[in-house]
């Protein structure tokens, strides 16, 4: 009787999460008179025409082509010359200007470094900059806060406050640890009680830190799965081998936090990020227990997602990250100060570890693997929403993935993982208009992603320009 219970209770979520992922796109709320402040462009019906569409897909760039947005959808794309924008349209003429999916981003804070180890939440300034860079839709990939990215998700939804659609992760779930803002976990029954309030409270997502054990691990993702979320997790004192065979279904930072290949690692036990480091550093890609990991990270779908912006800033001969003029100036001189001793360290392991996760990430691709990208705003600074997010299709370039290839990284394959492929990612008839017009051409010069000219969310274009100047040189205070 148990089993067959069991067995019903699998059945309702694979039932459920199938509904979730046929929904159609969300209705278009009434917006507040603070967010109709940010608008550039809204009506009933919108065309955009001569525009160049890239779809998210990777396909080549369409020339010439109409978009027509009906109530936040996508009712039609076509050539400019065979498709007449509807009577009474509102049409913006993107001559020369690109139209491609608003970007998803999956490793994502509404939080930010302020001083030793303390974080201060900055939500209101984030989301604003998060949509003005061209991200329509975020994963909020552990928060540091408790509410605040629960209730910013819904006032989101709701019209109250510009920004992307949040997928809410939920605190960090985390064992024993000595950070000021994160819950020590005791055992596996405290783990499943973590993951069921804040379920019950609205989090949509579930993140698993560094020191959880096996155990916790093993319990947070069968409480989770029981619910029809996902969980990711940045690990270090389970394996990433380890949290693949416990059903995990993401890990973040590409292979920079692995530690399946220290060689002295203990179960449950965090060797500290930096040996673990030091062997991916200093592995042969050709290694076969290398490859027996990829190999089971594909076989298991589990998704990896690429954050090099923010281990670019620890990378000495990088350049200054872009943004750093948003922030109040005392946070943007300690940034600076960091660079330079970032610069100065001539004995950085970084030098090495930076093109090698790059390459890593490459080459987990080619395996078959499924990458998804975030920026991480944490660190010693410097990585600013919005900004970042450019930069980090950018670095996926060099990494050596294809402007469009890397595209299709940051609006598909984050659609895709989180189940909402049917309504965003990719541009099409009866999806979301969630949209960014870029004034160039990213699928030749990538460095084009950072000319955002709008950015529709539901049909509805904002003003970045505005967006950014309603924060600018205040990030930081909230």
């Amino acid at each position: 009787m148990v089993r067959h219970r069991w067995a019903l209770r699998v059945c309702a979520v694979v039932l459920m999460v199938a509904a979730l992922s046929a929904q159609p796109p969300a209705p278009r709320p009434t917006l507040s008179d603070a967010v109709k402040g940010f608008v550039a462009v809204d009506g009933p019906v919108v065309a955009l025409v001569n525009a160049r569409v890239i779809d998210g897909t990777g396909a080549a760039p369409r020339e010439a082509q109409t978009l027509v947005l009906r109530d936040g959808v996508i009712t039609a794309v076509g050539s400019t010359s065979q498709l007449a924008p509807p009577a009474g349209a509102a049409i913006v003429d993107l001559a020369g200007k690109t139209v491609m999916p608003g970007m998803v981003m999956l490793h994502e804070h509404l939080y930010y470094p302020v001083g030793p180890g303390v974080y201060g939440q900055l939500g209101q300034s984030f989301v604003r900059l998060y949509l003005a860079g061209g991200v329509t839709t975020m994963r909020t990939a552990g928060n540091m806060n408790g509410f605040m990215d629960l209730n910013l998700k819904r006032a989101v939804e709701d019209g109250r406050v510009a920004g992307p659609a949040i997928d809410a992760t939920a605190p960090y779930v985390n064992g024993p640890n000595t950070f000021l803002q994160m819950r020590s976990m005791a055992d596996a029954g405290e783990a499943r009680r973590q993951v069921a309030y804040w379920a019950d409270m609205g989090a949509t997502s579930l993140k698993a830190y560094m020191q959880i054990s096996r155990a916790q691990l093993g319990a947070v993702v069968q409480e989770a799965h029981a619910r029809g979320l996902k969980v990711t997790g940045h690990l270090c004192s389970v394996t990433y081998a380890e949290a693949a065979d416990l059903g995990i279904d993401n890990l973040e930072h590409g292979f920079f936090a692995a530690t399946d290949f220290v060689p002295d690692k203990q179960p449950d036990v965090c060797p500290g990020q930096g040996r673990g480091q030091q062997t991916i550093a200093a592995l042969d890609e050709s290694s076969p227990a290398l490859q027996a990991l990829m190999r089971k990270l594909v076989d298991k779908k589990v998704a990896l997602t690429s954050t090099l912006t923010v281990f670019e800033t620890y990378t000495p001969g990088r350049p200054v990250p872009p943004g750093l003029e948003v922030l109040l100036p005392v946070l943007k001189e300690q940034f600076e100060q960091n660079y330079r001793r970032t610069a100065d360290n001539k004995d950085s392991i970084y030098r090495t570890l930076f093109p090698k996760a790059m390459s890593l990430e490459r080459a987990f691709v080619r395996a078959g693997g499924t990458l998804v990208v975030g920026t991480d705003p944490t660190g010693g600074g410097g990585v600013i929403p919005g900004y970042s997010n450019q930069r980090a299709l950018e670095l996926l370039v060099d990494a050596g993935f294809t402007p469009l290839e890397a595209i299709a990284i940051g609006t598909r394959n984050g659609a895709r993982y989180l189940g909402r492929e049917a309504t965003i990612g990719t541009i099409a008839v009866g999806k979301q208009a969630d949209l960014m017009v870029v004034n160039g051409d990213p699928s030749r010069t990538i460095s084009d992603i950072r000319k955002v000219d709008i950015v529709f969310r539901q049909g509805v274009g904002y003003d970045p320009a505005k967006l950014v100047a309603s924060v600018a040189g205040r990030v930081g205070l909230w």
